[in-house]
């Protein structure tokens, strides 16, 4: 024991020795290898983010704590050229055979090849060079430093910086910064050359990012300028910009306090040779003219057609192909008002929000016959869309039910249809696809396949009988859309049409936020291939073949027709087959796959209503501080119910109410979702998704259609098990497809660069699925209160992803980390093995 123990320790101490010397491999004498950074303040280490993104230099990247990118590059050969030419001529016959054998122009290029140079040059591409201590740098690090202290009001900050030996050919930086105490803010005055904007300058003082009695802050005076100009660019003064505010500090050394003094002088206007000064003045808006088919004055003199609606005046070439009300509309410009940016601004989203111009083109221009000389005249340049437009498209998908998928598409727009901007939209979609979890009896790659025709009418406004423009304003950006579809699924199992008509409203109530409404959602589902239920749900099929045996219904060794195996259970439902009662649970298992196939064949008619709220944050494609709300009510049958008894339409075998034969749904439907994620800088990034939904069937229905129901598992779920696998409740996922009424889902996952575009994730998934208010009792599958949260399943894991910019591919290995579907006391980490690794594919992040 103590021999083996000396070995283990001597193993050790050379891995250490061998680990330290191979990071350095690639440091010249005299030089350190930076392994930290390290800034005290006020004798206090700093791990701010901010702070430490100061310092130029930083130690090489890390792969859980380890430099993998460096030892990557330090695997390289330095120079594999020079160590080709050196074999070549430490034996001068060894040149000349290959000389013979080839030339001498292709032994030069072969020392360039892949064979000899290649591996070595991806590796120091791939890799990362050791960071070298640069004193140079470490001074720009510490002037950052203390400038940045300044601009935080410190004036006084002194920052001393270190350079410090922590092992062969390794060192770190240190800068400890003395701050000394803040200049506060004693006075704040102003200095304003014109009266006008003087007097609009007093209208919101109060809101001054800059506050007496708070210490300086350079952030604050650039935030107060911004906001001085779009105060002053909102109301009327158009020639005003940031440029013009500027900031006198008068420092009290002694007291450590300062006067701020706001200053504002008149504008320089080139007048011949000479600058003149004149005062700001608060501009009108005198005339409005709109250009429908250029997109610059240029083109005016080729106008032959205009027209003037209410104060607005429309120009065009040709024939005015809109109807002037249409434009207008989305128009916030307006005769009389000042000139203001953000009408400006309001004016180009909207315009663009109609979808049939590009993103349009606004200028101002003073008005030389108003007499004031305080007018401009607004010229709109909109550049068409083409009226017909014909799009092609071919993608790669793969979601939760398919492994792998080619859909193509073709749509046709039409725009401007009615001359009030409408956009109609007609396409045709197809898709083949592969999936492993369907029945596919002739083994064959391709095995879902799906076509469908679409049609979609859009309005840029709120279509509706009544007038909601007090409720939903023009500066909304409301839309109306009409959408008509057919889809047929063949096969994957029972085969399906699927019949949609969806009117919806949708408008941005203000910035970051939307709205849906869904005042009609009708969704018609017909079974195709009902006799193909039980090649399907395999599983079923399997228990009720082991029951008809156990029971002798039918002999050992045989096995149920699929027809047999539905009069099995009619038999055993009417009580025909011996020793087999209502009070046994085998009776009960059977029932209650009988009833999950009446429910799933049965055809599905959906006519609901519904409203979504959304709140995003984000600010642009690289913010990854930001958060996420969405919250959804979806109401279905009540219109049905409420007009049925005017169809006198016979009840269905479950005795429910029908429309033309078909049992209509009813239910109501909420859930809510927020998704949030921090930066910690460097591409670091902690994400977290909490889900909650619930669907409470009433009236004409005691269950959920399969459609609108729940599932657990997959990709961009619960990682550890695989979809439609987990749950409900402890039940194990008996069934093929397993789905409930009612899910709880919490997923969070640390996200870190590997080096390059390869990015990794440690994550954490919690979730399950349960039957609550339908017509399930098994307390196995159902929430039976807050005890039912112990069937909560975690699943854990790691994943990598490489970003190709426009997409990043996903590949997660995920772990039962507990498992529900076991006894209590067995469930924690009897699924954390490699043998038992969920892989997961998927296209861009889960969340």
């Amino acid at each position: 024991m103590r021999n083996n123990l000396s070995k283990i320790t001597l193993l050790f101490v050379i891995g250490i020795i061998f680990y330290s010397c191979s990071l350095v491999k690639r440091v010249p004498e005299g030089k350190l290898l930076l392994t930290k950074n390290e800034i005290y303040v006020n004798d206090k280490l700093v791990k701010e983010e901010r702070i430490n993104n100061l310092v130029v230099q930083k130690p090489n990247n890390k792969f859980l704590t380890y430099p993998l990118r460096l030892s990557l590059y330090n695997l390289a050969k330095k120079n594999p050229d020079s160590s080709y030419q050196s074999w070549l001529n430490k034996n001068p016959k060894r040149r000349t055979r290959l000389v013979k054998l080839l030339s001498e122009k292709q032994i030069q290029r072969f020392g360039k090849s892949f064979v000899v140079s290649g591996f070595s040059n991806f590796l120091k591409k791939t890799g990362e060079p050791p960071v070298i201590i640069d004193e140079k740098r470490a001074k720009t690090s510490q002037n950052r430093l203390s400038q940045y202290h300044y601009n935080m009001g410190y004036f006084d900050n002194k920052v001393e910086m270190t350079i410090d030996t922590i092992g062969k050919k390794r060192g770190k930086l240190s800068f400890n910064i003395a701050t000394g105490s803040a200049y506060i803010i004693d006075s704040i005055s102003k200095s304003i050359e014109s009266k006008a904007i003087d007097s609009l300058y007093e209208t919101e003082r109060d809101a001054s990012f800059i506050k007496k009695g708070e210490a300086f802050q350079y952030s604050n005076y650039d935030s107060e300028r911004k906001r001085i100009t779009q105060h002053f660019r909102n109301n009327g003064v158009y020639h005003f910009q940031e440029n013009f505010v500027k900031f006198d500090n008068i420092i009290d050394e002694a007291q450590k306090k300062l006067e701020v003094v706001v200053k504002i002088e008149d504008r320089s206007v080139k007048e011949g040779d000479l600058l003149v000064k004149k005062p700001f003045n608060l501009y009108t808006i005198s005339q409005i003219n709109i250009f429908t088919d250029n997109s610059s004055r240029k083109g005016n003199n080729r106008i032959n057609d205009s027209t003037t609606y209410r104060d607005y005046t429309i120009y065009s070439f040709g024939k005015l192909d809109y109807k002037p009300k249409a434009i207008t509309n989305a128009i916030f410009i307006e005769k009389g008002k000042l000139f203001s940016d953000n009408d400006r601004t309001l004016t180009s989203k909207s315009l663009s929000n109609l979808k049939v111009f590009y993103y349009p083109t606004i200028e101002y221009v003073e008005d030389t016959s108003d007499t004031t000389k305080n007018a401009l005249i607004a010229n709109i340049y909109l550049l068409p869309r083409k009226k017909m437009e014909l799009n092609v498209a071919a993608d790669f998908s793969t979601s939760d039910i398919q492994d792998f998928g080619i859909t193509g598409n073709l749509s046709l727009t039409f725009r401007n249809v009615f001359r009030r901007a409408e956009t109609l939209q007609l396409s045709t979609r197809g898709n083949i696809g592969s999936s492993k979890d369907l029945a596919n009896p002739k083994n064959v790659f391709f095995n879902i396949s799906e076509y469908g025709l679409d049609a979609k009418l859009s309005f840029p406004r709120i279509f509706f009988p009544l007038d909601t423009r007090r409720i939903i304003r023009k500066e909304m950006l409301p839309t109306t859309n009409m959408n008509f579809g057919f889809t047929r699924q063949t096969n994957i199992g029972l085969d399906k049409e699927n019949f949609t008509s969806v009117i919806n409203y949708n408008w941005t109530p203000k910035e970051q936020k939307t709205v849906r409404f869904d005042l009609f959602n009708m969704q018609y589902i017909r079974n195709l291939n009902v006799d193909n239920y039980f090649n399907v749900y395999r599983s079923s099929y399997d228990r009720l073949n082991e029951l008809a045996q156990d029971y002798n219904y039918i002999p050992t060794g045989e096995n149920l027709t699929f027809p047999g195996a539905i009069t099995f259970i009619d038999d055993a439902v009417n009580g025909t087959i011996p020793n087999l009662t209502p009070t046994d649970a085998d009776y009960r298992t059977i029932s209650s796959i009988g009833e999950r196939r009446k429910r799933l064949i049965e055809n599905n008619l959906i006519v609901s209503s519904s409203i979504t709220f959304s709140k995003n944050t984000k600010s642009g494609f690289l913010d990854n501080n930001f958060y996420s709300i969405k919250a959804k009510v979806e109401s279905a049958g009540n219109f049905l119910s409420l007009f049925n008894s005017s169809f006198n339409e016979p009840l269905s075998s479950n005795g429910n109410r029908t429309i033309l034969g078909v049992e209509y749904a009813q239910y109501i439907k909420t859930e809510f979702e927020l998704v949030k994620h921090w930066d910690f800088g460097k591409k670091n990034t902690l994400a977290m998704r909490t889900f909650a939904g619930i669907a409470i069937p009433y009236g004409n229905a005691n269950s959920i259609p399969f459609s609108k129901s729940y599932f657990s598992g997959g990709s961009n779920d619960n990682r550890g098990w695989q979809p439609y696998s987990l749950g409900p409740g402890r039940s194990g996922g008996i069934n093929d497809f397993n789905e409930a009424n009612f899910k709880l889902a919490y997923s969070t996952e640390f996200r870190f660069r590997v080096g390059g575009n390869l990015f990794s994730a440690l994550f954490v998934d919690v979730g399950n699925i349960w039957n609550v208010f339908d017509n399930v009792e098994d307390e196995r599958y159902t929430f039976n209160g807050l005890e039912s949260l112990k069937d909560l399943a975690v699943g854990s894991g790691i994943g990598f992803r490489y970003d190709f910019n426009f997409f990043v591919f996903r590949f997660d290995l995920g772990y039962k980390a507990y498992d529900p579907a076991r006894e209590m006391g067995d469930r924690w980490l009897k699924g954390v093995n490699f043998g038992k690794t969920v892989l997961n594919f998927g296209i861009n992040y889960p969340f």
